[in-house]
């Protein structure tokens, strides 16, 4: 049984009617255990939600968005949800239990064969068209959104970051930047509104991508050069991609969202319209649905399945923060649960206690010094990038000047000053990367 005095007490009504075992996984505002109805005996996977922590950061409108988008999409490749309960102080999600872990652990260990590839893309495709058609708007598809269960079917969950087709604009767009960088669309980087169907083909189209390669499509260490590469739809396939293959993939990683292919487009594809035994996927998921199952246990900072909103764990931001093997950083880069206006005010505050020269966008600070130092004057940009109205990833670097003297800016000024709004994680750890 969970730890009822940690977890500051579940309420009567779950006590009645769940019983709660081991931890399955958590992120910064929810942990998710392995429950038993006991009226039923069947496995649920139950999310806890700590109410303040949402409210505190103003994701309450998520959450409930979150819980009406699974009332909505009964289909048998999304995740169902059961119910959900609430007490004073959690909400509580009893949600299908998916057993054979995340389609990412698959890829893990390797690229799929195209035939084993095609039933999973099949799936996710069928589930995507049927929330589509709903006016549902998925919007941070990725392969640790996609679990499978015993019998190998795909399963799509993380309804976080859906949007409704009442969310569009009076131009019919949507206006939300969010989603992971290395699979959204380039338009939703842009900022000038988007076809969140269009957007959530684009996402399908990497994560076929990375099923048939064991890589992405668009890498870098910087996210501004990969966001580049996305711009221009810059990537290459791998020679073992067969040539149908290759023709789907380049019509969904189509930076032009007007001539991306469509559901219709998709489905019409002589790729995709390859039937495939249903014993094929199932032999191929039996050898490790057991191995994924009995090796799973509470994760720390990794990537789960279960993970609530975009301030968890389920931002695949690990690029941003890693530290660059070198004595000399002319960057650093951090995320922060402020919006970006709060951002470019703490900046103008550090410009003004320095007296540096501002120049500034919507997302984009330019710090430059007025004196000279040894090589010229001192000049950072800070370049500011929306997730979410409420997760911002700032890039910070040294435009010109001297890198020892960017550096003491940076250890002496610019992370003291920061300090305050930088992203705290669950170890929490909130230094500047």
């Amino acid at each position: 049984m969970a730890d009822k005095g940690r977890d500051g007490g579940y309420s009567s009504l779950l006590d009645g009617k769940y019983e709660l075992g081991r931890l399955l996984g958590h992120g910064t505002f929810a942990k998710v255990y392995h429950a038993r109805n006991l009226r039923t005996g069947k496995s649920v996977a139950m999310k806890v939600v700590g109410k303040e922590k949402i409210i505190k950061v103003g994701m309450t409108e998520q959450i409930k968005r979150e819980i009406s988008v699974m009332k909505m999409v009964k289909h048998p490749n999304i995740v169902e949800l059961h119910e959900v309960m609430a007490s004073k102080s959690k909400i509580y999600f009893a949600m299908e239990f998916v057993r054979g872990g995340e389609l990412f652990s698959k890829i893990a260990k390797g690229r799929l064969r195209e035939d084993v590839a095609r039933v999973y893309f099949q799936q996710l495709i069928s589930a995507i068209d049927f929330c589509h058609s709903r006016g549902v708007y998925h919007r941070d598809l990725k392969p640790e959104n996609l679990l499978l269960d015993e019998d190998g079917n795909l399963k799509v969950t993380d309804f976080g970051l859906t949007a409704f087709s009442e969310h569009l604009k009076q131009d019919g767009l949507l206006h939300t930047t969010c989603g992971t960088p290395a699979y959204v669309a380039p338009e939703v980087i842009g900022k000038q509104g988007y076809d969140g169907a269009k957007a959530d083909l684009w996402s399908c189209g990497v994560i076929l991508y990375v099923l048939l390669a064991g890589y992405l499509p668009f890498q870098d260490d910087n996210m501004v050069a990969m966001y580049r590469k996305i711009y221009r739809g810059d990537f290459k396939c791998p020679p073992w991609f067969s040539p149908e293959a290759r023709r789907l993939i380049t019509k969904l990683l189509d930076p032009n969202p007007v001539t991306r292919a469509g559901i219709t487009k998709i489905t019409s594809s002589s790729w995709f319209k390859k039937s495939v035994p249903k014993t094929l996927i199932r032999k191929d998921e039996q050898e490790q649905t057991e191995e994924n199952f009995t090796k799973s246990k509470p994760p720390a900072e990794t990537l789960n399945a279960f993970h609530i909103i975009s301030l968890s764990e389920g931002f695949d931001l690990s690029p941003l923060f890693e530290e660059k093997k070198r004595e000399e950083k002319e960057e650093m880069r951090f995320a922060t649960s402020s919006t970006a206006s709060s951002v470019i005010s703490k900046l103008e505050e550090v410009a003004k206690a320095v007296k540096f020269d501002v120049k500034k966008s919507e997302t984009r600070v330019r710090l430059q010094g007025q004196e000279m130092g040894r090589k010229g004057k001192l000049t950072i940009a800070a370049d500011i990038f929306a997730m979410t109205p409420s997760f911002v990833v700032v890039e910070v670097k040294k435009d010109n000047g001297d890198t020892l003297e960017y550096n003491q800016f940076c250890r002496k000024e610019l992370r003291p000053a920061l300090k305050d709004i930088v992203w705290t994680s669950p170890t929490g750890n909130s230094t500047p990367a």
